[in-house]
């Protein structure tokens, strides 16, 4: 191993350390029910913003978006706008009035609005889908960063984050991750806005500009190992030198001459180009500079149509995440609650700033992921590119990856506690810590297993589909919940249904591997566009048809969550138990 290794993979241990040793603090206090779900609902709006920008800043925010920009370009840069508007919508109409509910578990505000047992079921099944589908890239991230800066197989990086998540969750329930999450953001923070300050330096000393009609350029020699099959377009004649089976031929270091055009590499390949030689680029990503600088370069098909499905699913799918609702219901108020949206706001867009710098100088500084495919591995490789394999390479790089995983634990941490309070309350029916404890194993156990089983998406592409059925599914059920009296449960299951079973079919099928450059297969990778009008209108249509089955108390309800907390309306939906092992 490398010393850049292991100075990222002693990173990576101090990481873990630390956040044992800041999660043992919130463990000395965890005594209660209410403790390990919801922190006891005594989380200030600042703490609590830190906590939730650590756990939603996740593999696809900290890897995956600055991948996505070094390949697609500015049509990347929807995703960081998107995560971050959806904030918006959770100020103005889900953050104050769930948190009034005195709700623990999306289900349980579910049954609660609506006095239906089978809602909640039906809920908290989606909870657990939702959940188990985000952890999934966050293992694999976690894989990803071991591989990348230690060569360790991936598997042993999913294995040491799935132990170390599910033992802090375990051990203290939300109250710990409370603060661990907090400190994490601000490790992610400086671990990014550090080689962001630092590849600019170097970006403006070289006089380097984006705005050229050429493809990117290898700045010196590269040796690009292919790990899965991929189709390359080659703008500019390029000449190179193989060891593996390229265009259907096998060669053992033999040099080759690409014409313009479409090559396939097969995984295993091994590729070595020059200095100065063109890049060849994955197919379908834009092919020069220029074309990576304007929107919806010409060869991608139907461009418009997956921009407006993928901003649905992100805009609205922040306000159906299940690890960041029960968020909200940790502050003291609604008014707090509010506060804590805020706050969030800013924390996000300084995190997205730096991201969005690091994805567009990795094009100059990392060409050869665009050969690989591997973009998602930009952030982890921008530090030695920058400043070279040398010492102080090595410790950028290992901030780097300490920030990685940073981001891979506070976003596991908050979604097993999500799915385990929904596997305990609403599946086992208990609100015993001991059954919280054996279902937060449950919780990781499943996506450890799906993580090394499955063949790895780009993380935001994957999480694209993850908010796309939170959007389809509890975006509808929070908002008709909250601001229309009309709505029944039998309305509610229905529309639930119909989002979730079409949402969740569109990723199984992308899942599977499925590929249509049509409009078809837009609508698989980006299925919000259709799913979540769906469910809104068969939510109305529905809850009109059963009119008479609205509950009685529909009214007094609603004015409990839209009603002030001094007025003395709100309260907790589950009793507080004293601490049980």
């Amino acid at each position: 191993m490398t010393t850049a290794g292991i100075i990222a993979l002693v990173a990576i241990g101090l990481v873990a350390l630390a956040s044992a040793v800041i999660g043992s603090l919130g463990v000395r206090v965890a005594r209660s029910t209410s403790d390990f779900f919801v922190a006891s609902r005594t989380v200030g709006p600042m703490v609590n913003a830190g906590a939730i920008s650590g756990e939603y800043l996740s593999a696809a925010s900290f890897l995956g978006i600055a991948g996505l920009i070094l390949r697609d370009g500015v049509d990347a840069l929807w995703y960081p706008v998107g995560y971050t508007a959806g904030y918006l919508a959770l100020v103005l109409f889900v953050s104050a009035p769930l948190r009034r509910s005195g709700a623990y578990t999306v289900p349980d505000f579910a049954e609660f609005r609506l006095r239906s047992s089978a809602l909640r079921r039906v809920c908290a099944v989606f909870v657990v889908i939702i959940g188990w589908l985000y952890v999934l890239p966050q293992l694999q991230g976690a894989g990803l960063t071991v591989t990348t800066v230690t060569g360790l197989p991936a598997w042993t990086g999913a294995a040491v984050a799935a132990f170390v998540v599910v033992a802090t969750v375990v051990l203290g329930g939300m109250r710990s991750i409370t603060f661990v999450q907090a400190f994490q953001y601000w490790l992610k923070l400086t671990a990014l806005a550090l080689p962001a300050i630092m590849a600019s330096i170097f970006f403006l000393s070289d006089n380097r500009t984006f705005d050229e009609q050429a493809p990117p350029q290898f700045p010196e020699y590269a040796r690009v190992d292919v790990r899965t099959d991929v189709l390359l377009q080659v703008a500019e004649p390029v000449e190179l030198t193989a060891t593996g089976v390229v265009d259907g031929r096998r060669v053992a270091g033999s040099p080759v001459r690409w014409e313009v055009g479409t090559h396939t590499v097969e995984a295993g390949t091994e590729l070595e180009f020059v200095a100065g030689s063109a890049v060849p680029v994955v197919a379908g990503a834009p092919v020069s500079d220029s074309s990576w600088l304007a929107p919806f370069p010409e060869g991608r098909q139907h461009g418009l149509l997956a921009t407006y499905s993928l901003l649905i699913a992100l805009f609205l799918g922040t306000m159906g995440l299940p690890h960041v609702l029960v968020r909200f219901y940790t502050n003291p108020d609604g008014r707090a609650a509010r506060r804590s949206a805020v706050f969030v706001l800013a924390l996000l867009g300084l995190f997205y700033l730096a991201v969005t710098l690091l994805g567009a100088l990795s094009r100059l500084y990392t060409p050869q992921l665009l050969v690989s495919g591997d973009t998602d591995a930009a952030v982890l490789l921008l530090p030695t590119a920058v400043l070279g394999s040398g010492l102080a390479g090595a410790l950028l790089g290992g901030l780097v990856a300490a920030g990685a995983w940073a981001a891979f634990l506070s976003t596991s941490s908050g979604l097993i506690v999500s799915v385990a309070g929904v596997l305990s309350t609403d599946l086992i029916g208990s609100s015993k810590v001991r059954d919280f404890r054996l279902a937060a194993v449950l919780a990781g156990a499943v996506p450890f297993a799906m993580a090394v089983g499955l063949t790895r998406l780009d993380f935001s592409e994957a999480v694209a589909l993850v908010f796309a059925v939170a959007a389809s599914t509890f975006c509808p059920l929070l908002v008709l919940g909250i601001w229309w009296r009309g709505l029944t449960a039998v309305g509610g299951i229905a529309g639930v249904l119909v989002g979730g079973i079409g949402s969740a079919s569109a990723v199984a099928v992308s899942l599977g591997g499925y590929v249509d450059s049509g409009w078809l297969g837009v609508l698989l990778y980006r299925p919000a566009l259709v799913t979540v009008p769906a469910a809104f209108l068969t939510m109305i249509v529905v809850s009109r048809l059963t009119v008479r089955q609205r509950p009685a108390d529909a009214e007094q309800v609603l004015l409990r969550l839209h009603a002030p907390e001094r007025l003395g309306l709100s309260r907790d939906r589950l009793e507080d138990r004293p601490h049980s092992s």
